[in-house]
């Protein structure tokens, strides 16, 4: 009898194929007392779990293909950098020392607490990061937990190798980076994990490999048999289970629709992103690592307009100095060869403890505490290095500065008498930079949004962060299951707010971009350039269709509509102007 499963899809496609179920059991850890005599010997045994757990990954990396993105390197060095950090190589030898307790025991404890602590953090990206965490201390918990000289090699390598993965589609609770590119190198067809969300390593792996999958299908392997013939819609997050002829033949006419379309969005990579009636729009791109601006030069995007800087914190108990911070920049520069980019500065806080090893408390409510501009202008020794490896890196390219969540014109102030200062300090050093770089602000707390008009005044750029301005106007966090129905990009009130800002750039004759998920979605494109939206930055693998959406449209009729729409009370008559838009 036919049925469906629901999930989130994380990477768009349609695959047809048979299940592989893959069943990992995690080792029962029990705790138990360790005699003060063999103590040191537990030390040694972790520690040998830590150095085989390395080799192993090392392995992994160096069967990476050329051709797959450079995302895949990155996320398993990830994992390397973890397996070198304090916070899992110091702190379980001090409980077993401290507790007398086995390795097993003092692992999991650590992985306990750094787990609480990524699950307190505001930012969804992060708190995403608590997976690696999982997936770092499983891996090293099996290795805890046998004898076998085996255990040598790989034995996740060694399952996936014993299976015929080809053409199949992987049913799991979870995957590592390191599952994903094993895969991906056999063929599979397509991933379902019971766990996970669209920021999770999977994911963006899936998207940037170009595989359907399906993330947050719970308890999936409960349902699905191996070697069951299912369907996976990568788009809408379902996977069909129970196929006739005729859910076989629609799919099937989907999957060549997609071909068909992918090939013609192609065409359009070398093409100006122009509308019907002449308007030209900037296209940028959104990233999280150094790695990812291939992605960018693949698509042709106009540049970069949102450069996430916070991975440059994560894992380590120190932050990183001048030098790193420059190395970083200066990879994605001579990657864009010539194509601005938007460096956006920390965006951390004291409910994002990425890296496990400093102390402090954690505020009782993260998204309105200290974070972003408000902890590197009380931390400055975190923010000094950054801002002045941002204005060396700008003499080397098109480089633009963004300072993420500004609620009150006095944080301008106080960044652009810090940037005059490190100007300074760099002349005095005799090294480059562009004096004229310009500084632009995030706008994503309402506040600034109603007051764009003050921050138009005194930066050179304007960014509407829709992902976080939705959640704090309309008070939900969007990855909580309980509230996350009421998260809505077409509120009257939040399109009021992100009309009001580019109305307020557009009278300080200064540049708007939004770099939300709004960006990228091909659904709000019409009504984005109805508000008078010129610049657009998503993640590269939706530029394509946003493209062909922009170069059916005509933004003189789409204004009109849209000014009709913001002057609309009643309910039914917004619905039925949004849907003038969308088809407009």
């Amino acid at each position: 009898m036919p049925f469906s499963l629901h999930g989130i899809g994380v990477s768009r496609g349609y695959a047809i194929g048979r299940t592989y179920l893959l069943q990992r059991n995690q080792p029962e850890i029990t705790e138990y007392t360790i005699p003060d005599s063999i103590i040191e010997d537990e030390v040694e045994r972790f520690l040998n779990g830590l150095a085989l757990a390395r080799r192993q990954l090392r392995e992994v990396r160096g069967r990476i293909p050329i051709a797959i993105p450079g995302d895949a390197a990155a996320f398993i060095d990830t994992h390397l950098l973890m397996l070198e950090d304090a916070a899992l190589t110091e702190a379980p030898v001090d409980l077993i020392r401290v507790h007398k307790c086995n390795a097993e025991w003092a692992l999991k404890t650590q992985r306990d607490f750094l787990v609480r602590v990524f699950e307190e953090m505001d930012d969804p990206y992060l708190r995403t990061r608590k997976d690696d965490v999982d997936h770092v201390v499983r891996r090293v918990q099996r290795i805890l937990a046998t004898d076998d000289p085996a255990y040598l090699n790989d034995p996740d390598y060694a399952e996936l190798i014993a299976s015929r993965l080809e053409g199949r589609i992987i049913v799991a609770d979870d995957l590592t980076p390191a599952d994903t590119i094993l895969m991906q190198h056999q063929g599979v067809l397509a991933f379902v994990t019971e766990y996970g969300g669209p920021l999770s390593h999977t994911a963006i792996l899936a998207r940037s490999l170009g595989i359907p999958a399906v993330v947050g299908a719970r308890n999936a392997r409960a349902y699905l048999g191996n070697d069951e013939p299912v369907i996976v819609d990568g788009r809408q997050g379902v996977i069909l289970v129970g196929l006739d002829e005729r859910i076989l033949r629609y799919y099937r006419h989907k999957q060549h629709e997609e071909r068909r379309q992918q090939r013609e969005l192609n065409k359009l990579k070398d093409k100006p992103a122009i509308t019907g009636d002449g308007v030209t729009i900037g296209l940028y791109a959104n990233i999280e690592l150094p790695e990812d601006a291939a992605a960018v030069r693949e698509v042709v995007a106009d540049g970069i307009g949102l450069y996430r800087t916070e991975f440059l914190f994560m894992n380590r108990s120190e932050p990183p100095d001048e030098e790193e911070h420059l190395a970083s920049y200066l990879h994605v520069i001579k990657t864009l060869e010539g194509s601005p980019i938007t460096i956006r500065t920390a965006d951390l806080g004291a409910d994002k403890q990425v890296d496990g090893g400093r102390s402090g408390p954690v505020s009782t409510n993260p998204a309105l505490g200290l974070r972003a501009i408000r902890m590197c202008l009380k931390d400055l020794g975190m923010f000094r290095p950054q801002l002045r490896a941002i204005l060396r890196a700008s003499a080397h390219g098109p480089v633009r500065m963004m300072i993420p969540m500004l609620s009150a014109i006095q944080e301008v102030f106080q960044v652009l008498r810090l940037v005059a200062e490190t100007k300074q300090e760099l002349r005095d050093r005799g090294l480059a930079f562009d004096e004229s770089l310009p500084v632009g602000g995030m706008i994503e707390i309402p506040a600034a949004a109603v007051c764009a008009d003050q921050f138009a005044r005194y930066l050179d750029f304007l960014s509407i962060g829709t992902n976080d301005l939705i959640q704090y106007s309309l008070a939900i966090d969007r990855v909580d299951d309980e509230v996350n129905y009421l998260y809505d990009p077409l509120h009257p009130g939040v399109l009021m707010l992100i009309w009001n800002t580019i109305r307020a750039g557009r009278k300080a004759g200064i540049p708007v971009s939004l770099c939300g998920e709004m960006a990228g979605d091909p659904r709000y494109t019409r009504l984005l350039l109805g508000l008078g939206l010129t610049q657009f930055s998503m993640h590269p693998s939706n530029l394509l269709e946003v493209k062909r959406a922009i170069q059916g449209s005509e933004v003189g009729a789409l204004g009109k509509i849209a000014r009709r729409l913001l002057r609309t009370t009643d309910a039914e008559e917004y619905a039925e102007t949004l849907k003038t838009i969308a088809q407009n």
